[in-house]
């Protein structure tokens, strides 16, 4: 092949590799758009679905591989274009990179600068500035171990023996340091790692701790902390307004699982600006009995937002001791049954199979949404302030549903699957009109349910339960983490310094350690 021939080569080359890279940062940028519309979708008009939810799921995939593809591309284009000097290089634009936290500290590598000018060669030079380039490092995880010395002194009179007393640890025996328990019980009801893959990654940092071995420091810490989750409970119990809700968890049983039940009750007075802290009470048991919710809330006298599950129903019986909940039913799951009757984009997914779309199920949708659209705008807004907005805008138009839906239910036969869903909400529509009598209800009882999110999302990583007994210990550790989730705070640090100042804390000022009164010891050190 000729020069010539050959440049021609490259250049074609380099072009063609120029077009490829404009057209995955092209591809790239539409995906980006895309995932930022459906996010601002979904800030503007709330959270419709969990379907909203695996879209954006989707979305991110789809961007992670587009991004990538067209830092491939972008990476040929420039080698291509390098060869030949007829093609210019192609640019990509690329989203401008915050910079990087203050508080991470920096190591100054300097490049030894030249001892003479590369244009006469005189050694007289001067330094003028510098340019510093940034770049993020990882370091892998660091092991080490930590030997406490308690030296001994022997009296020369009396030949007695003195040593300073051992210090507290969390768990008996203290092999294991405050940090690394933190990250196994975090790592394991926080992030849904179970033990075993924790052991395999330890194992390939060099250090062998066997699953039983973890999994006894799992059972002392849960042991631990049970005084600072008998003080969340009694926190959560003590509300005037709780969300309930719950979800199956499978449980090993012999050579099957069973399906077991996680409970949720979430205190949370944020929406009505209440002075309150947030909490969950996480509970488990077997099965789905309405004994469960009777046990769990005995000394509950207030306000239920949740489902319409008939376990629930003792709760609300006049004569119950110490008092009867009040029933506030959640308006999301009287809408949902509602919206799978009117999802468009549902249908299109089953095609031919799909039941057309109900008119009457799209009606109710749209009238519902102007509730949520009330809500939104006075969510945080004192207890009076809601009350008064929703007496106002509110009231007449749930009167105005009530009417159209009770007129359009009489024209209907029981079996309409849009029949259905009209009877869920008209047979307990006292339930449902509850919180235009009171500010402190919400409209939906979603603090629950994302509350459990964490759960649905773990099952897929482990599985099921071993046993009973496992079960009520993850209970006891969603409680720690998801109530220190609501109120902001890091629940890995958190669990750290707890299980480092625990056994050395009078019980008297066990409250100190709670998630919302919580300061870490470094600050306290620096407040001194």
């Amino acid at each position: 092949m000729t020069g010539t021939a050959r440049c021609d080569v490259e250049a074609l080359e380099a072009a063609l590799a120029a077009s490829q890279a404009r057209v995955s940062a092209a591809e790239a940028q539409v995906a980006a758009l895309t995932l930022m519309i459906e996010k601002l979708r979904r800030a503007l008009y709330g959270q419709r679905s969990e379907r909203k939810e695996r879209l954006l799921d989707r979305l991110e995939l789809a961007l992670d591989d587009l991004t990538a593809d067209a830092g491939e591309d972008d990476l040929a284009a420039e080698k291509a274009a390098a060869a030949t000097t007829e093609v210019k290089a192609f640019a990509r634009r690329k989203p401008s990179r915050k910079p990087f936290p203050e508080h991470l500290p920096r190591e100054r590598v300097v490049v030894p600068g030249p001892t003479a000018c590369a244009c006469c060669g005189s050694e007289r030079l001067s330094k003028v500035g510098e340019d510093v380039t940034e770049t993020l490092e990882a370091i892998p995880r660091r092991w080490k171990v930590i030997q406490t010395v308690r030296e001994k002194f022997t009296c020369r009179d009396c030949e007695r023996i003195s040593q300073p007393p051992a210090p507290f640890h969390a768990t008996p025996r203290g092999w294991a340091g405050p940090n690394l328990l933190a990250t196994i019980l975090f790592e394991k009801y926080g992030q849904h790692v179970p033990l075993n893959r924790q052991r395999d990654r330890y194992a390939r940092e060099g250090i062998d701790l066997s699953t039983s071995t973890l999994a006894d420091q799992v059972g002392a810490c849960a042991v631990a902390l049970k005084p600072l989750h008998d003080l969340i409970v009694a926190h959560v119990l003590a509300a005037e307004r709780l969300h309930g809700d719950d979800t199956p968890v499978p449980v090993l049983a012999k050579g099957k699982t069973d399906t077991a039940r996680a409970w949720v009750y979430v205190r949370d007075d944020r929406p009505f600006s209440g002075p309150d802290p947030p909490a969950a009470l996480f509970r488990y048991s077997r099965d789905r009995s309405g004994d469960h919710p009777v046990e769990h809330l005995q000394t509950f006298a207030g306000m239920l937002q949740a489902d319409a599950y008939a376990g629930y129903r003792r709760l609300y019986e006049p004569g119950r001791s110490p008092g009867p909940v009040t029933e506030a039913l959640c308006w999301a799951h009287g809408r949902r049954k509602f919206y799978e009757l009117a999802d468009i984009a549902a249908g299109k997914r089953r095609g031919k199979r799909a039941p057309p779309i109900s008119p009457l199920a799209l009606e109710a949708v749209k009238r519902i949404d102007a509730l949520f659209d009330i809500e939104r705008a006075i969510n945080g807004e004192s207890a009076e302030r809601r009350l008064a907005v929703r007496r106002e805008w509110s009231a007449p138009l749930v009167a105005k549903l009530e009417d159209w839906m009770r007129t359009e239910r009489a024209g209907l036969s029981r079996h309409a699957a849009v029949a259905k869903a009209m009877d869920y909400m008209l047979k307990r529509w006292d339930g449902f009109a509850r919180f235009l009598d009171d500010g402190r209800i919400c409209l939906t009882n979603n603090a629950a349910e994302r509350a459990l999110r964490g759960i649905a999302l773990g099952r897929k990583s482990w599985l099921f339960c071993g046993s009973d007994r496992g079960g009520e210990r993850a209970a006891v550790m969603y409680t720690l983490i998801g109530t220190a989730k609501l109120n902001d705070v890091d629940p890995q640090a958190w669990l750290a310094d707890v299980l480092d100042r625990i056994a050395d804390t009078p019980q008297t000022r066990l409250d100190e350690l709670l998630p919302w009164y919580w300061v870490p010891e470094q600050k306290l050190d620096r407040a001194a």
